[in-house]
C-alpha cells in the first residue's frame, strides 16, 4: 500500500505519513552513533563506525568526522553520500563568508544555513530528503566552544 505514497515527499498517505521522511529517519537510526561532549576548554566528538561485513574493505571515504574549516568540525550519522553533499555545501558557505567579511562565519549561522538547506529538500516535489544527521563542534570568538 505504501508504494503509491512513497514516491514524493509532498504526498501524504491516508494515515497522514510522509514515507520519504520516515525512510530518511530510518537511515539515520541504522547508522553508527555520534556523540559530542562540550567542556569549558574544548569539545570532544566521537563517532561509531559500524562494520557491516568483515570482507568489506574500509577506506577513508567512510569516515564519520569531517573538518569544515580551521575552527569547525562535525561528526556524521546516516547516509554518507548525503553527508558528502552537505559537508561540501558547508565548506563553500564558510569560505564565501570568510572571503566576503574577512572573518570566520559564526558557528550558529553556518548550522542554521545548513539546516535551511536540509529543510528545503523536504518541501519540494522531486527532491529526496537527506538521510543524515550532524553534530557540529567549533569555536566562536563571541561564544567560545560550541556543540
Amino acid at each position: 500500500m505504501s508504494r503509491r505514497y512513497d514516491s514524493r515527499t509532498t504526498i501524504f498517505s491516508p494515515e497522514g505519513r510522509l514515507y520519504q521522511v520516515e525512510y530518511a529517519m530510518e537511515a539515520i537510526g541504522n547508522a553508527g552513533a555520534a556523540i559530542g561532549i562540550l567542556a569549558r576548554d574544548g569539545v570532544v566528538l566521537v563517532g561509531e563506525k559500524k562494520v557491516t561485513s568483515k570482507l568489506l574493505q574500509t577506506s577513508r571515504s567512510t569516515e564519520k568526522m569531517y573538518k569544515i574549516d580551521d575552527r569547525l568540525a562535525c561528526a556524521v550519522a546516516g547516509i554518507m553520500s548525503d553527508a558528502n553533499i552537505l559537508i561540501n555545501t558547508a565548506r563553500v558557505q564558510a569560505r564565501r563568508y570568510t572571503f566576503a567579511y574577512q572573518e570566520p562565519m559564526p558557528v550558529e549561522q553556518l548550522v542554521q544555513s545548513l539546516c535551511d538547506t536540509k529543510q528545503g529538500y523536504t518541501q519540494f516535489g522531486g527532491l529526496r530528503p537527506f538521510g543524515v544527521s550532524f553534530l557540529f563542534a567549533g569555536w566562536d570568538k563571541n561564544f567560545g566552544f560550541q556543540l
